[in-house]
């Protein structure tokens, strides 16, 4: 179909006796911005690279715009920030970013490129030995986008970067993506992946394990806790309260696990009048992911 950016087919990789990716099948399309999350040697990087064409699979195939991620016409649309990436030494940021420019046909304008990635002037005079890892990152991101990519696949792309950058960061990409860009991200910080992805695909152990929109995910696999206080002892055994998953006593608070977190409020005010201090958790991508990556291994 013409809005299908990414297909990946049974896609696998073995390294020696070490299988990387095991039969991975997922598609993506346009304007979708989609985190690929997992453990350490979940398969993540060897992901990207295969859809990159920088590695080549052992079994199962992947095509961008329908065609070989090798081929000349998909570079052109594409933006790649990995994680480790080196710089041309002796360069001034402003020489680099010019640079690259000149590789693409209809490249961006340099000083939206500046206005993006937030460079400063004296950034964009120094020579790029001679950055911080902060601002290496915030070029690395630069360069990511000098041919005015449809298609940006970003490998960890906050390592290294304070909280400011980081929060500037992921504003730039809700904008990019405001503008019908289409955007995959592997990250490790999952509350990234939380507040940024329309999608998550969840890796472990090189298998796909999950893919959906991040609300669904959560919905069905995170708890979801209403907790209160009360000022009289409360026996959790004689508690008569519908549809609750479990009862728990924390810190002086009754916390009640639940899938209907409105239901359970509207009814411990009904019948519990003396309860106060009333607090909804509706849990974390953290949660969801532990509780998967769990079921994953149990399943062997």
């Amino acid at each position: 179909m013409d809005d299908m950016i990414v297909q990946t087919d049974q896609l696998s990789k073995t390294f020696k006796q070490t299988q990387a990716l095991c039969d991975v099948s997922f598609s993506v399309r346009q304007g979708e911005v989609i985190a690929i999350l997992g453990p350490n040697g979940a398969g993540k990087t060897t992901a990207i690279s295969l859809i990159l064409g920088l590695l080549k699979p052992t079994k199962g195939s992947v095509h961008i715009f329908g065609q070989d991620p090798r081929y000349i016409r998909v570079r052109e649309r594409l933006g790649v920030m990995m994680q480790e990436v080196r710089m041309m030494d002796g360069l001034t940021a402003n020489e680099l970013l010019q640079l690259f420019r000149m590789y693409y046909p209809q490249p961006l304008a340099l000083t939206e490129m500046i206005k993006l990635t937030g460079l400063s002037e004296a950034d964009l005079k120094t020579k790029v030995e001679k950055l911080s890892g902060g601002q290496r990152r915030r070029v690395n991101f630069a360069v990511c986008l000098a041919g005015n990519p449809d298609f940006i696949i970003l490998d960890e792309p906050t390592t290294g970067m304070d909280t400011t950058s980081r929060a500037m960061f992921w504003k730039t990409i809700h904008c990019l993506a405001d503008q019908g860009k289409t955007i995959l991200f592997s990250t490790h910080y999952l509350q990234e992946a939380d507040n940024a992805a329309n999608r998550i695909i969840l890796l472990d152990r090189g298998r796909k394990i999950a893919d959906g929109a991040a609300a669904d995910i959560k919905q069905t696999l995170s708890k979801q806790y209403v907790s209160f206080r009360i000022h009289r002892k409360l026996e959790k055994a004689k508690l008569d309260i519908p549809d609750i998953l479990s009862v728990e006593e924390r810190d002086q608070r009754i916390c009640l696990e639940t899938k209907d977190t409105d239901a359970l409020v509207s009814y411990i005010i009904q019948h519990i009048p003396d309860a106060y201090d009333l607090q909804i958790d509706k849990g974390s991508m953290d949660d969801v992911f532990k509780s998967l990556v769990q079921r994953s291994h149990a399943d062997g």
